[in-house]
């Protein structure tokens, strides 16, 4: 045994990460607790006392500091959770985000209203497939979820089988900007997206945490927009009368990436994050009653 225990350990981690600059050193102390001992986050309020052993303090503590390096909280907990669903996460894959719930939400909304015998979706350039197995999951409709990052797609794996969809999901690797891909596909009632929108600018500014995950998954070109302007020509092209694509933007993105969905033929509309900022555009395509 270590001679310390749960409620020591967390005002040690705690301190030390105040002392490191952490924003949230209680919140992200109880986090690091409770995955590397396994214990709850009541056990720590309502047994200060539990005792742990010298191998849980060393993970701990080791868990402090790679946080204090910089590394994301998410990747040294290994798992992270997107709209009340656990997601594996690590080096090499997009963090999911609360920001991202918004168009999690806008696609589930349409998958419920619009579901039918024959239904499909899409998530491109699905990372962790945070968004495309929530959808899945939660509205029971079958998803393909398109990733070229082999690394990517070893996460996406592990989290389909963690939500229990591999009955609803299927794990592609693919170049969402290529024809071939596209053209390999069926169409879709319903197409999903947070590709990479960060610019050049943002790119050089991005904090030590970010800087972790991997660039391919943010980096934009100049403007941002390298993905949208090749993705939405290509893939609404790719939706079955009255279908649906939606695209997470970055702030300010709205008005170009509208433009692009109203040159490809479709009323661009948007919806905003919980912070009121706008974080999705999406459009649908003319005809049909979505019934196959």
């Amino acid at each position: 045994m270590s001679g310390m225990n749960i409620g020591a350990l967390l005002r040690e981690c705690t301190r030390a990460l105040a002392d490191g600059g952490n924003d949230n050193p209680r919140f992200e102390a109880e986090q690091l607790i409770m995955r590397l001992c396994g214990v709850t986050r009541n056990d720590m309020l309502i047994f200060p006392g539990l005792p742990v052993t010298e191998e849980q303090v060393d993970s701990v503590m080791g868990g402090v500091s790679r946080r204090l390096s910089g590394e994301p909280l998410q990747y040294i907990l290994g798992e992270w959770e997107f709209y009340g669903l656990p997601f594996r996460v690590g080096k090499g894959v997009l963090i999911p985000r609360q920001d991202t719930e918004t168009i999690a939400e806008l696609g589930l909304e349409f998958a419920r209203r619009r579901r039918y015998p024959g239904f499909t979706a899409a998530d491109l350039c699905a990372g962790s497939g945070c968004i495309g197995i929530t959808i899945a999951k939660l509205a029971k409709v079958p998803v393909r979820l398109v990733e070229l990052s082999e690394n990517a797609l070893e996460y996406l794996r592990e989290n389909i089988a963690l939500n229990d969809v591999g009955n609803l999901c299927e794990a592609i690797r693919g170049d969402v900007l290529s024809d071939d891909t596209a053209r390999g596909l069926p169409l879709f009632d319903l197409i999903v997206t947070n590709p990479p929108y960060l610019t050049e600018k943002d790119m050089r500014e991005l904090q030590a945490e970010v800087k972790f995950e991997p660039e391919t998954a943010l980096a934009g070109g100049e403007d941002g927009l390298d993905y949208y302007r090749r993705m939405i020509p290509l893939w609404s092209g790719r939706l079955k009368p009255g279908g649906m694509l939606a695209a997470e933007i970055g702030m300010g993105q709205e008005a170009d990436v509208m433009r692009i969905f109203e040159e490809c033929g479709m009323t661009a509309q948007y919806k905003k994050d919980m912070c009121g900022i706008i974080r999705v555009i999406y459009g649908t395509k003319n005809g049909g009653n979505n019934n196959g």
